[in-house]
């Protein structure tokens, strides 16, 4: 199975040295409009604590400040927020060290949630010696060819790792939060958990089909199912009823025939995975007898999330007198950098 490779040593540090994202906009702004385009650079700070302050110094209102995406604290982030025009005087005397306006541009709407194509990433491996370094080669290789799987990363579940478990609670009525946002915020850790439940018995699934078919009969799968999965060229197998979607992003369809494996093979289309809740599209077929395990009754919307995405790979550089591996890539939105370093250090054991 694809990235089954044994532990790679290198240290990771997540600092403004080793650690760089940029959003890339999803579209280009009117350079005209009533909302002043702000790009900009911060470093430990998360998006929140960077509009408290701005919203401190400049008197805009918090609700007023628009932005595409939630940034970490630990690492320099860049990314744009939209305030109204009208505060462009407040904005060029705003002055913070670790804060820096690096660009304006104008646009007739106000950012919001989701308004970005996807991140660009710098990473810097520190203690990466050379026999480790052409394994790094090897394992970048396999996720450009193949893609590498969505999951979320652990900064999705809280300094702990169990924020879900929060949700979970809440769902099942064992705990109560007065405050309405935290409350949203751990049921979708707890749909986020699910979700990566749900993939990683895909990968797994997806491991049992290198068997024979002898085998896979003797355990008791189907044989059109078993010819069905074996014609596929990708590792991770998908299954009649999948939900698919075009990549990077557009409307969902069933997987019906194998020639739309073909074109996941491609990195044409991509398969979704379950965020479950209300109004969310569900699986049909065997994928959905998969599904069905991870898919809970929960009181806020659902929704379907890519579930194997394809990083492009722009540059990697071994500095051996450094003993450093740098590399700058690019993922979808909502995607994480932490789970490709993941992968690269531990392999797919990390997350099955």
């Amino acid at each position: 199975m694809i990235f089954s490779h044994a532990p790679i040593n290198f240290h990771f540090n997540k600092n403004s040295e080793n650690f760089v994202v940029e959003e890339i906009p999803l579209y280009p702004f009117a350079h005209t409009g009533e909302w002043l385009m702000l790009k900009v650079r911060k470093k430990g700070l998360t998006t929140n604590e960077m509009i408290n302050k701005l919203s401190a110094v400049t008197g805009i209102k918090k609700r007023d400040i628009g932005y595409a995406g939630l940034k970490d604290k630990d690492g320099m982030t860049i990314q744009w927020i939209s305030v109204p025009r009208k505060y462009r005087d407040n904005v060029n005397k705003f002055e913070d060290k670790n804060i820096k306006i690096v660009e304006q541009d104008l646009h007739r709407n106000k950012l919001k949630i989701g308004h970005l194509k996807g991140n660009k990433f710098f990473v810097r491996l520190k203690k990466v010696l050379p026999v480790d370094a052409k394994k790094i080669d090897s394992v970048l290789k396999e996720i450009k060819k193949y893609g590498m799987p969505n999951f979320f990363g652990y900064q999705r579940f809280g300094k702990f790792g169990n924020n879900f478990e929060e949700g979970k609670a809440i769902i099942e009525g064992e705990k109560f939060i007065k405050n309405r946002r935290m409350e949203k915020f751990l049921i979708s850790a707890y749909q986020s958990k699910l979700f990566n439940d749900w993939l990683a018995e895909r990968i797994r699934l997806s491991n049992i089909f290198d068997l024979s078919e002898k085998e896979l009969l003797t355990a008791g799968y189907d044989k059109e199912l078993i010819k069905f999965v074996k014609s596929q060229k990708h590792p991770f197998k998908l299954l009649p009823g999948d939900v698919m979607t075009h990549y990077p992003m557009g409307k969902y369809f069933y997987l019906e025939s194998l020639e739309d494996s073909e074109r996941f093979y491609k990195k044409e289309i991509s398969v979704t995975g379950l965020l479950p809740g209300k109004k969310a599209l569900r699986a049909k077929d065997k994928a959905r007898e998969i599904e069905e395990k991870y898919d809970e009754l929960i009181p806020a919307n659902g929704d379907r999330r890519i579930a194997w995405i394809f990083p492009e790979i722009i540059e990697k550089k071994y500095l051996k007198d450094f003993a450093q591996y740098e590399l700058v890539f690019i993922l979808p939105k909502g995607a994480y950098a932490t789970v490709l370093i993941d992968l690269l250090k531990e392999g797919i054991k990390k997350f099955i």
